[in-house]
Formats: structure tokens, sequence, C-alpha cells
């Protein structure tokens, strides 16, 4: 729980304004979420909390990179991030964060985690698809790639053209241009 604990702000003891705080997240955060999609990571958040009387408002950044797999080659690579996320912070009756944008905490909190958000806005700047560099630009050589080529099938133009069509084909053909 000690690692919770750097991610929480202390917002009762600030001024009002703007303050800033950066984190730099490692493999380790995203084992606290037993989330093993990474390889490994390295990525810098920026959270500007800006405090007003009566809400707070957070500006996440990420920037930097995480190492996955790629989904066609299973070959490893530094995935680059850069994504931003806001956050309004209300107080309220009760705890509510059902909306994705606007939490709402009891008038009694002295303090927020952030976590959470920081977790989510990281996993969902990674691309659904994958995809190595390398295999983009072709520079990439792979035993999977080689093999993917070979099994790939082969284009209608490589088909015999000796070929003769079954004439009932050709029967049914005219059908579509009768009219």
């Amino acid at each position: 729980m000690k690692l919770l604990k750097d991610f929480t702000i202390q917002f009762v003891g600030l001024k009002e304004g703007e303050h800033n705080f950066d984190y730099k997240i490692e493999n380790s955060f995203f084992e606290h979420f037993e989330y093993e999609e990474f390889n490994d990571a390295n990525v810098n958040v920026e959270v500007v909390l800006n405090k007003k009387t009566t809400l707070l408002e957070l500006h996440f950044q990420v920037s930097g990179s995480v190492n996955v797999h790629c989904d066609l080659t299973n070959e490893p690579f530094d995935q680059d991030l850069s994504n931003s996320f806001d956050l309004v912070v209300k107080f309220g009756q009760e705890y509510n964060d059902e909306n994705e944008e606007i939490l709402i905490i009891p008038h009694g909190e002295y303090e927020i985690n952030i976590a959470q958000y920081i977790y989510e806005l990281i996993v969902l700047s990674v691309p659904l698809k994958r995809i190595h560099p390398g295999v983009k630009d072709g520079t990439l050589n792979s035993e999977i790639l080689d093999r993917l080529e070979e099994l790939s099938p082969k284009g209608i133009e490589d088909k015999d053209e000796s070929e003769e069509v079954d004439p009932r084909w050709n029967t049914l053909k005219k059908l579509l241009t009768d009219k």
C-alpha cells in the first residue's frame, strides 16, 4: 500500500492556484494493479492541480514509452505514449465516480488518490493493435514474418489461366445481365 500513498495528494493545506506534481512510472506500478501486458515501462506523468474555492481541476499529461510485444511477430519493442486527461473534483454528499471526467467526493475529505486515473490513462494510451515499427517499414527480419509470407495465400494473378470455367457458371452470369 505504500505505493499508493505516493499518489495521494493532500489538497486541504494547499493555497488556491496551480500546483505541479511529477511522477515517474515504472513496471512496479503496474504490478500493484496485476497488469502484466508491459515488459517494461518508462513513463513520465505530469499532474497540474488547479485548486479553486469550490472545486479542484486536475490535468494529467503522460509521455514516455512502454515495452510491449508486437501482435504480428511477438517481437518486443518500445511503444511511445503521449496522452492527456482532465478531471474535475467537486464536493458533495457522497462519493460518486460515475462520470469519467467528474469525481464527487464527500465534503470532509482532505486528500485524493490519483493512482487509478494514472493507471487507466497509461493503459488506454497504448494502441489496441501493437505493430512493431520494423514491420511497417519492412526492416524487421523475423522468422515469424518469413513464415507468414510463406503461408500467405497467393494472389489471383498467380492463378493458372488455362483452367476451364464450368459452363454452368456462365449460364448463371447471364441471369445477372438479363432483366
